[in-house]
């Protein structure tokens, strides 16, 4: 099925996508910039914290201003505007609306949102990755219950892997790894948002500082990103985590099916069906050539001498020996691509990747010596940092999900480099976040880890 040709029937019959889209950010506003040009969808609302914000954002990416002039959800459909405002639940249950895209990037609004959007019978488009890595198992079962779709964004990197995994599966292939490219040093696991700006200086030239939260940028830096998406990726492939996390081994492209094979076979991974990321940059600080920083990848072997021999007649990339072969794809496009994720949704009634287990975790793990007392302030803060952890292992060491390390206090002091646990600091039980999380871990615990 063509989407692109549904989308046009659906605008030439007047009954496109009805969007409603929480966040302006970065990403939120990549999707801006395109949905308007996107024949057969509709953004009839657009809700931030900060309206006036949002329609910066929006004239910002040549949005005409009588385009976004609709003073109510109604005149909005009726007339083809958009309606911006500051109240997300109004989106949400508008019976008008077709799909919700979440893009806060807060894990504890995103669950709220998201499993009202479910219950008033929205398509879920989850841009928020945090929400998804701390209780996307049982969002996804919530939304299968309601007969509505729950789905990773397309255009960011877990989509994308997920479709690699797809790809090699549906064709016969073992998927051996799989997983994207980032920059990274040891040291970036200490970076805070004071110093992030010092590590972003020495490889990119960004001029205009004034759109960029340096908290959220720290996520990438300090590895946090990369262990939540990679999470995200186990839990809707059925790969698992090494039992460490992630090494981040530099490679360059054509390097992949060498470098992430498994160790017995003279690379660097644990065994074949696990994710890795990759470095653009060796240890020394000196750059990877034709590295994979804004790519994705997967390494494929078979059993089928026959096969393997055709992967290396055919430059799959492969390693020394021709067991192994990678398909990477150079670069993503973020929020410019989100449509898909959205017509797939809406037309296909399919997601471009969503959890099916609960094999990985994102565990909060100390950037420095903390001490009893201390707030912890996040993702991408100056305390901790994501550590994708197995899931087995999280739960049954009792690991702090990073998605709950924001604004609880510490009650114990924590060595630096050690994963923190539930009770290592002071939880709200009541709070409902926790109880979604606590629901998700029961949901899909298997018996030995109850």
């Amino acid at each position: 099925m063509s989407l692109s040709r549904v989308l046009a029937q659906r605008a030439a019959d007047g009954k496109p996508i009805r969007i409603g889209q929480i966040g302006a950010g970065k990403f939120g506003t990549m999707f801006l910039s395109q949905v308007r040009l996107t024949k057969g969808m509709h953004l009839v609302g657009l809700a931030d914290l900060l309206p006036e914000r949002a329609k910066e954002r929006l004239t910002g990416v040549q949005w005409p201003e009588i385009q976004i002039d609709a003073s109510s959800l109604g005149e909005a459909i009726k007339t083809g505007k958009t309606h911006i405002t500051d109240n997300s639940m109004a989106l949400i249950e508008n019976p008008e609306i077709d799909v919700i895209i979440e893009a806060t990037g807060d894990p504890a609004t995103g669950i709220r949102l998201c499993l009202a959007a479910i219950e008033h019978g929205k398509h879920v488009v989850m841009v928020n990755v945090e929400a998804d890595a701390l209780a996307g198992p049982l969002l996804a079962r919530r939304a299968e219950e309601k007969g509505v779709v729950y789905s990773l964004a397309w255009g960011d990197q877990p989509a994308l892997i997920c479709e690699h995994v797809d790809w090699a599966r549906t064709c016969g292939f073992e998927v051996v790894a799989a997983g994207k490219g980032t920059r990274y040093l040891p040291t970036y696991h200490a970076s805070t948002p004071d110093t992030v700006w010092d590590i972003l200086g020495t490889y990119l030239n960004i001029k205009d500082r004034s759109h960029i939260n340096p908290k959220m940028f720290n996520s990438f830096i300090d590895g946090t990103k990369s262990g939540i998406e990679m999470t995200a990726v186990c839990n809707a492939t059925g790969l698992v985590p090494q039992t460490n996390g992630l090494r981040f081994p530099p490679a360059t492209r054509f390097e992949l099916s060498e470098i992430c094979k498994p160790k017995a076979d003279g690379g660097v991974i644990e065994k074949a069906g696990v994710t890795e990321v990759t470095s653009s940059a060796y240890r020394d600080g000196t750059d990877v050539p034709h590295h994979l920083a804004m790519g994705t990848y997967v390494i494929i072997t078979s059993e089928a001498e026959y096969a393997q021999t055709c992967m290396q007649e055919y430059n799959c990339l492969p390693d020394s020996s021709g067991k192994y072969g990678a398909l990477y794809r150079p670069t993503h496009m973020i929020g410019l691509e989100l449509g898909l994720s959205v017509a797939s949704a809406a037309i296909r009634n399919e997601p471009t990747g969503s959890p099916i287990c609960f094999n990985s975790d994102v565990a909060a793990t100390a950037k420095r010596n903390l001490k009893a007392g201390e707030m912890l302030d996040g993702e991408g803060g100056a305390c901790v940092w994501g550590k994708q952890t197995p899931a087995e292992m999280s739960l049954k060491a009792g690991y702090l999900p990073l998605g709950l390390a924001h604004h609880v206090k510490l009650k114990r002091d924590i060595a630096e480099g050690d994963r923190l646990t539930w009770d290592d600091v002071e939880i709200d039980q009541s709070d409902n976040a926790v109880k979604i999380r606590r629901e998700m871990e029961a949901m899909f615990a298997r018996p030995n880890e109850a």
